[in-house]
This record gives C-alpha cells, structure tokens and sequence, in this order.
C-alpha cells in the first residue's frame, strides 16, 4: 500500500516538474518573446521623433535642392560721361540717339533731352512747381511722365515737348516704361501695373516676391529690356530683374561701389535711372544727383575683375 501511494507520489511529481519544465517555462518564454515583439513593433518616443526630424530634415534637404537660386550679378565700367549734378532723375530713356531724363522735386522738375557723352541738355521744359515729377518714356509718338502723389500724369509731344493731355491713376507714381504693347508702371510697393497705352486704365498688375515669399517693396524706375523688366530698388544700389507675366524675379544686379568716394560731393542721393540701347545692346546707369553716367556691362560675379 504504501508503496504503490509511493509510486503514486512520485508519479505525481514527475508530471508536476515534467509540467514546468516543459509546455509551462515553454509557454511563459514565448508570451516573453511575443512581449519584446510586440514593444520591437511600437517604437519609443525617442525612435518616433528621430525618425520624424529626419523625415523632416530629408523634406527640407530636397526642398532646398529643388528651390531655384537666384543668380546675383555684378558689373563691368565700359564707359562713364558727365551727368548734371542737379538732375534728380527719376525717369531714363535712350532714344534716336540721346538720353531723354525726367528730374524731380518740387520747384526743378523737367523734362529733357541729353548728349550722352557731354551731358549738354539740348532741350528742356520746366515741370510746374505744384508737380513732384517722376518716371517716363516714349510709346507711340508721346511722351508719358508720371507724378509723384498728385495722382496725375503728363502727356507731350516728342519733337516739341508741347504738352498734349494728362491721365490720371490712383496711388503714387515711381517709375515707366513700355513692353510695346503696355505702359508699365511701378508705384513704390511690389505692385507693378500694366496700362492701356489708349485708355490709360490698369489692364493688369503683378507682385513681386522674394524666394521666401517676402514682397519686393520699393520698386522704382523701370527699363523694359529683352523681354524682362528691370527696377531700381529705392535706397539701394540693386536692380532686380523680372519676369513680365508672373513677376518672377529672374536676377538681381549689384551695383556697389559704382560711383567711386572720389567723384562724390556729399549731396548725391541714391541710384536710380535705367536706359538701354537695343540697337548697341548697351545699358545705361546713373543716379539722382550724379556726377556720372556708365554704360555697364552685366557679368557674373567671378568675372568682375
């Protein structure tokens, strides 16, 4: 009896031990395994928000890589020639052969004819006084040139100078040109308004920004040149150059240093006047107040010597 309870007993524990060492530790290893899957399968804080700044940091590569730079140009001196140290120009073209200049401020605002290599004015008309006048240019046999604030432009005839009519606009008037189809004005903002040559009223207007979104303000006198749009930017010594039809900025020009310490008085103010002469594919640049006018030639940067 007691020995067949023995075997029983011992029969007993050899399936209890048999038991645990075997399907029970099999079993607890595995949920212990299945455990670590499962935590391998959720990551930590700290592996989501690595993973998360470098996607955010590979988006922002790609988007540098994929972001268009705009080129920045420098210049080359070709020529220089006198300018009127009295002429705050503010509109600039060159026509048949001569510069034709509008000046500002109240009291001395003109309208003129210029030698480009003497500087001599060969003609002249004064701006009455009450006219702070601005840009200007030569479409259709006429002679447009804007005011300042006093929402008001001038019409004249180019052989004469005999005025012919006005047009009015809203807001400021800064700079002018003309694509051969258009008026082209700026008026001191981003904003760039295109012009019926015939009703004088906005047709269209695009805005100029930066790569990073920022409006370009303060544009001032317009060239149009080779199907882009060239401005000076008032108080400083850049022009930009646009793209007409979306206002996309295609290069920005730096002038520094074009008008030397030596040949300055103290009473020049900032750069501003564009000209160009598409038969000679030569580009004209002075000042408000300047001593000089260049002709310029545009160049990379490594190539200014």
């Amino acid at each position: 009896m007691r020995k067949r309870l023995y075997r029983n007993s011992l029969l007993a524990f050899a399936l209890l031990v048999t038991g645990c060492s075997g399907d029970g530790i099999g079993t607890t290893t595995t949920a212990a395994n299945n455990g670590r899957q499962t935590a391998a399968a959720h990551p930590t804080l700290e592996q989501t928000n690595g993973t998360a700044n470098s996607n955010a940091a590979t988006t922002a590569k790609a988007s540098a890589t994929t972001r268009e730079i705009v080129p920045t140009y420098s210049y080359k001196i070709k020529n220089s020639w006198p300018h009127d140290r009295r002429a705050y120009t503010q509109g600039l073209i060159f026509l048949d052969g001569i510069l034709w200049e509008s000046t500002g401020q109240y009291g001395s605002s003109s309208l003129r004819k210029v030698e480009l290599k003497t500087g001599k004015v060969i003609k002249q008309i004064a701006v009455p006084s009450r006219y702070f006048a601005e840009g200007m240019t030569v479409f259709n046999n006429k002679v447009f040139q804007l005011t300042w604030q006093e929402q008001k432009g001038f019409i004249y005839d180019p052989a004469t100078f005999q005025q012919q009519g006005e047009f009015a606009y809203k807001g400021e008037g800064w700079g002018l040109t003309h694509d051969g189809q258009s008026l082209i004005m700026s008026d001191g903002t981003n904003k760039i308004r295109f012009l019926d040559p015939q009703t004088l009223q906005t047709t269209r207007t695009i805005s100029i920004s930066d790569g990073a979104g920022a409006p370009v303000e303060k544009l001032n006198e317009l060239e149009y040149i080779d199907g882009e749009i060239y401005a000076n930017i008032w108080q400083t010594d850049r022009i930009v150059r646009i793209e007409p039809k979306s206002g996309k900025i295609l290069g920005w020009i730096d002038l520094t240093g074009l008008l030397k310490t030596k040949d300055r008085s103290g009473e020049e103010d900032v750069l501003n006047g564009i000209a160009y002469d598409a038969a000679g594919k030569r580009l004209f640049v002075t000042g408000k107040m300047w001593p000089k006018l260049f002709e310029i030639e545009i160049v990379n940067n490594k190539e200014r010597s």
